[in-house]
């Protein structure tokens, strides 16, 4: 597919003369385009579902979530990866995100290396890349390279594929057994794939991770009860989430919250079923880790 075809590369015939305009009436219109992307990424819940299910089900079988891409789309992938680590205590292996040209890419283009198949490919090998698990593939162009490579290893492995990309028609669809095709509409600055583009991908993102990890029992109502108390903010939120789950006072949810060795989930076991540390533990690994499956 031709650049000059991808409407991600398109002008944006609302936003002409944006260097003429004043900083409230960019403003306005910039707020205006990015309306549009909620809207757009609505219209895809559909082909979204059947990925978060794939996830879940990566997840059950000891299998992990990979994301890669390159640029923009590379950073989301490893920024989502990241924050998966606190919000639901899992091991940083569980969810990773490769970026095309590696860690220095995060914050410094490497030149050429989304252009490189070998590459993608070289790195799910680094990783051991395994059928359990999923590969989402990120380009909002639909056609990097480095993702391409990447999707067709995993392809030849076995493993679980996805792509999210902003065109319609997008190469790299091809090359998936759930592809996510997101048009928000051309970009408030023409090419710009770190605004529309770049929200929408983060959108979804958001979608995949927070909802497989509901799946795997990482949420009880909607609090997050693996959170990890790493400084001293999510301790105090460790606490409160204990004496929002069993509607104790600070002083037990805190009390509970060291007798469980800082473990939140644990600590709202044993409080709702009256049980000690080493029956809470029992009960959720008979209830599958999921706090309901215990009371």
């Amino acid at each position: 597919m031709n650049l000059e075809n991808l409407t991600t590369e398109r002008r944006n015939k609302n936003t002409m003369g944006l260097d003429e305009m004043s900083v409230s009436e960019a403003l306005i219109k910039m707020n205006q385009e990015d309306q549009q992307v909620a809207i757009a990424v609505e219209k895809e819940l559909e082909t979204i579902h059947p990925v978060i299910e794939a996830t879940i089900a990566s997840f059950n079988k000891g299998g992990r979530l990979i994301y890669m891409g390159a640029g923009t789309s590379g950073r989301l992938g490893v920024l989502d990866a990241a924050e998966c680590v606190p919000t639901f205590g899992v091991e940083p292996e569980m969810v990773q995100g490769l970026i095309a040209g590696g860690q220095e890419a995060m914050t410094i283009a490497v030149e050429g290396a989304e252009d490189s198949k070998e590459f993608g490919k070289q790195d799910l090998m680094g990783i051991h890349l395994t059928d359990k698990d999923i590969v989402i593939g990120i380009a909002a162009s639909g056609r990097t390279p480095y993702v391409i490579g990447g999707l067709e290893y995993a392809s030849a492995i076995g493993a679980a594929t996805a792509t999210i990309s902003c065109n319609k028609k997008a190469e790299i669809s091809h090359y998936a057994q759930m592809p996510i095709e997101v048009d928000a509409g051309p970009e408030f600055l023409t090419g710009s794939t770190r605004l529309k583009s770049g929200t929408a991908q983060k959108l979804i993102l958001n979608m995949i991770s927070t909802i497989g990890m509901i799946g795997i029992g990482k949420v009880y109502n909607n609090l997050m009860v693996d959170v990890k108390p790493t400084n001293e903010k999510l301790v105090e939120r460790s606490k409160r989430i204990i004496m929002e789950a069993t509607s104790c006072d600070y002083e037990t949810a805190a009390d509970y919250f060291e007798k469980a060795d800082q473990n939140v989930k644990l600590a709202i076991v044993m409080i709702l079923t009256n049980a000690t540390k080493e029956e809470a533990e029992q009960k959720l690994i008979d209830g599958n880790h999921f706090i309901k499956n215990t009371l």
